[in-house]
């Protein structure tokens, strides 16, 4: 029997997850948990803040370093716990179970409910200007977008997966369009409507620049959270993740060569759709046309990605007795965690629906990258355990630790200082709606201790067979 026969067969017999994504899945699910519609906005940010087409370039490929480096450090955390849910594993293995809960718990209130809902929302303009509906179709298309998508990952990892793989190879499409047609033909002069002379100070210009650009290389970690799901995990998930980051590095710089060819950095900087501008620049209204079409399906593969991958983290902390146990149920026969989509996909379009969402996702900016640098940090725990004889060594290592990791949690950290210091009193928010986490934390944890101690026949009646 084959090796991914073997493991389809355990997966039916035990009820875990089953491994059904192989390295060309899992390398689709880092490009698409990275590229939603950052690129095709978030360039006219940072040309307004460096001003020349260098420094653009440059802070996109700073960036890119960082992302680099970001994918060696969860490639090696994959390795050494090839286990569904990601961070929410590594923080509570490193540091316990309170950071690892309220990693998971901000996902579940507001980052990654907030985010399918927000995306959702964006999925539906596009779409709208794309076909030329009216905009009474906005709620529908953005609520049925989530149903559906829900729906298909309910059913299995493997639909998921190959709907990330199609939509992701589509937003690859348009991309390639962007930047083929701006290499390519020779349009008319860019436009400069700003001046294109170095900021005052390069480093602080390429420091505010660095937000955006991060901002726009997150996402790569998600692929970790559906670690037990791929196929030889331990070998395919450090290859997934550094293909899909140089992919997405390669691919971001020809973009902006595009925009800065194309429009000038003046002309990106005063451009509020870049990708828009430039195609529609060169190809005209239809290509202005067909860069809509191509954001609308970068953001319905984006929220696609943001719905597979985010149940796991729930289903994860629900099996450790830290949520309601019906969450940490597998089904039977599709081996998911069934509960959780669909408890995802509730709260999600009630976010929807109130139109609550823009507000918490301005409140947690700073969350995701908060928990990118602690999880960095718990690489350290694993290799001075590693040094102790407490844990085996790996064959996938950073390259250049100790320093890579550190320079990566200190980009972490600045994008979370600036990111609060752009507004204190929306970080004051979020961080107070994550720690309203705590006593939820330890109301279950309560909760599990009292299970733990009461006699086998009460324990039986109160959490079931």
């Amino acid at each position: 029997m084959s090796a991914p026969a073997a493991n389809e067969a355990k997966a039916s017999s035990d009820g875990s997850y089953s491994r059904r994504v192989g390295l060309f899945s899992g390398v689709m699910l880092v490009i698409g948990g990275i590229i939603g519609s950052g690129i095709f906005l978030n360039p006219a940010i940072v040309a307004q803040r460096v001003h020349t087409p260098g420094l653009t370039l440059g802070a996109w490929l700073l960036g890119g370093g960082v992302a680099l480096i970001g994918a060696f450090i969860y490639g090696e955390l994959g390795q050494r716990i090839p286990k569904a849910g990601g961070s929410y594993v590594y923080l509570r293995d490193a540091f316990g179970e309170l950071p690892a809960f309220l990693n998971a718990w901000g996902l579940l209130l507001m980052i990654a409910t907030g985010a399918i809902a927000a995306v959702a929302v964006t999925f539906a303009n596009y779409t709208l200007a794309w076909t030329g509906l009216p905009t009474d179709y906005r709620l529908p298309l953005a609520i049925g977008a989530i149903v559906l998508l829900s729906g298909i990952n309910y059913f299995g990892v493997r639909p998921g997966a190959l709907t990330q793989n199609v939509f992701t190879v589509l937003k690859l499409v348009a991309l390639a369009v962007l930047v083929g047609a701006g290499l390519l033909l020779t349009g008319a002069a860019p436009v400069q409507t700003v001046a294109s002379e170095p900021p005052d100070s390069i480093v602080l210009a390429l420091g505010a620049a660095l937000v955006p650009v991060l901002f726009s290389y997150g996402g790569w970690q998600q692929t970790n959270f559906v670690a037990e799901e791929l196929v030889e995990p331990e070998r395919n998930l450090p290859r997934a993740l550094l293909l899909g980051v140089i992919g997405v590095v390669g691919v971001y710089l020809l973009a902006n060569l595009t925009y800065l060819r194309t429009l000038g950095a003046g002309g990106l900087a005063a451009s509020s759709a870049p990708a828009a501008d430039a195609l529609g620049r060169l190809l005209g209204p239809a290509g202005r046309t067909f860069i809509t079409a191509g954001v609308a399906l970068s953001t319905f593969g984006f929220l696609n990605l943001v719905i597979l991958v985010s149940p796991r983290v729930y289903q994860a902390m629900a099996a450790d007795g830290l949520f309601f146990p019906w969450m940490a149920r597998l089904h039977p026969r599709h081996h998911t965690p069934a509960a959780a989509i669909v408890f995802q996909a509730a709260w999600a379009i009630l976010l929807t629906g109130t139109g609550t969402y823009g507000e918490l996702l301005d409140y947690v900016v700073f969350a995701d990258w908060l928990v990118f640098g602690a999880t960095a940090a718990t690489l350290f725990v694993y290799r001075a355990r590693e040094k102790r004889g407490q844990a085996p060594r790996v064959s996938y290592r950073v390259p250049g630790h100790p320093l890579t990791p550190l320079l990566f949690i200190a980009a972490a950290l600045y994008v979370v200082v600036g990111s609060t210091a752009s507004n204190p009193l929306n970080a004051l928010k979020g961080t107070l709606l994550l720690g309203a986490g705590v006593p939820v934390f330890l109301y279950w944890r309560r909760r599990r201790e009292g299970l733990a101690k009461a006699p086998a026949s009460q324990a039986s009646v109160v959490g079931g067979p």
